[in-house]
């Protein structure tokens, strides 16, 4: 199929791989720009993928504390670079991070620090779920798996949608920053306190309340 370039540009941005190879994707993948990133991923192609494996031990520790004091984010995103650190890209960025983690509250930066227990646990209320909705057993495990999925876009950061552009996410976000900076980023931990988190409460919609902020 014909590639338009704007297609082949945000593609390019997003991996940092060459025009002839972001095409060639562009192209396998039927124009999906997503599924694109996917396979110059697979294929090693990325500057993202090439530049994961490099150890990255600088960078910053940011905090974002939500207006009225009612929730407080720290995040440590780490660089190669102290120099890459300072620079305003890199601020905007981990700040960015920080800001979704306030608004969309996750538990996990990625899929596999989910414990196993906990995953287990709620593979077994997804079953049981499906089994009293009356699903055939045959399709039930599909069905888990598909709901597993749902989960890790829920609790884990890299999984989550943008908050500021919800036609990427975090994982995507990551990567375009990877590209454009040049040096392997990694987000590496965070943690989040919320006023009066345990006890009994109305319940408030916090993404809505720090994205009205953020477009002021």
């Amino acid at each position: 199929m014909a590639v338009n370039a704007s297609a082949v540009k945000e593609l390019r941005e997003r991996t940092g791989a060459g025009m002839l190879d972001c095409k060639k994707a562009l192209e396998e993948a039927n124009g999906d720009v997503t599924k694109a990133a996917e396979l110059l991923r697979e294929k090693g192609l990325s500057a993202a993928a090439s530049k994961a494996g490099r150890a990255a031990t600088e960078g910053a520790v940011e905090s974002y504390i939500h207006a009225g004091g009612r929730i407080g984010v720290l995040v440590e995103v780490n660089c190669e670079t102290d120099f890459v650190g300072k620079t305003d890209q890199f601020k905007d960025f981990v700040r960015d991070v920080a800001m979704q983690i306030a608004a969309a509250n996750p538990k996990y930066v990625t899929r596999e620090e989910v414990p196993t227990d906990e995953l287990e646990k709620e593979k077994e209320i997804l079953k049981a779920q499906a089994l009293n909705e009356g699903k055939p057993e045959k399709i039930i495990e599909k069905m888990v798996e598909g709901r597993i999925g749902k989960y890790y876009e829920e609790y884990c950061l890299m999984e989550q949608t943008f908050v500021k552009d919800p036609d990427k996410t975090i994982s995507q976000l990551l990567n375009e920053k990877i590209s454009q900076i040049g040096e392997n980023i990694s987000i590496r931990r965070f943690v989040r306190y919320e006023l009066g988190e345990g006890l009994e409460k109305k319940v408030d919609n916090f993404v809505e309340e720090v994205m009205s902020q953020v477009n002021k």
